[in-house]
């Protein structure tokens, strides 16, 4: 798509150039389900009504909307974003999986940092303070990752037995 922005639009202005392309690609996200045809058709329909209305984003184009240039660059953007839409939808099962390895790496990773970290003073605390409500022995605790998961523990079977008790 870069490539293709480099060859079209050759007299245009650096801003009218990037105002076109970013409206022609934004059309082309919004209407994936439309043909390249479809699509051109589109936009010079709305560029017809919005100059009958004086008041068209691109007062520019007035005199060259109909031009065959015209007609043959915006063609060839417009196949470009297609194609780079059409692209990147067929990449989102890889891009999905990726997103779920790294979400997995982190959690790995933090759980390996909590193993060799000590507990903090809230985690003793509140675990003495589960202990005493629930009558339980206290262990003695050597990582963060062991007060999560025996605090984790106790509220979860403590849980359980009150929602047996209610039923």
């Amino acid at each position: 798509m870069y490539e293709v922005k480099k060859e079209i639009y050759l007299d245009f202005t650096k801003n009218q150039k990037s105002a076109l392309c970013n409206y022609l690609r934004a059309l082309v996200k919004k209407c994936q389900n439309l043909t390249e045809k479809e699509i051109f058709d589109k936009f010079i329909d709305d560029e017809k009504y919005y100059f009958e209305l004086n008041c068209s984003k691109f007062e520019f184009l007035k005199d060259i909307l109909f031009e065959d240039w015209f007609k043959k660059d915006t063609e060839k953007f417009i196949h470009e974003c297609k194609k780079y839409y059409d692209y990147k939808k067929s990449q989102r099962p890889i891009i999905e999986a990726n997103k779920a390895f790294e979400k997995q790496k982190r959690e790995f990773l933090k759980k390996l940092k909590m193993a060799n970290d000590h507990p903090t003073k809230k985690q003793l605390y509140y675990y003495d303070k589960l202990c005493k409500k629930y009558d339980i022995e206290k262990k003695e605790l050597v990582s963060k990752l062991e007060a999560m998961e025996e605090i984790d523990k106790i509220i979860k079977e403590h849980d359980l037995r009150f929602k047996q008790e209610e039923d």
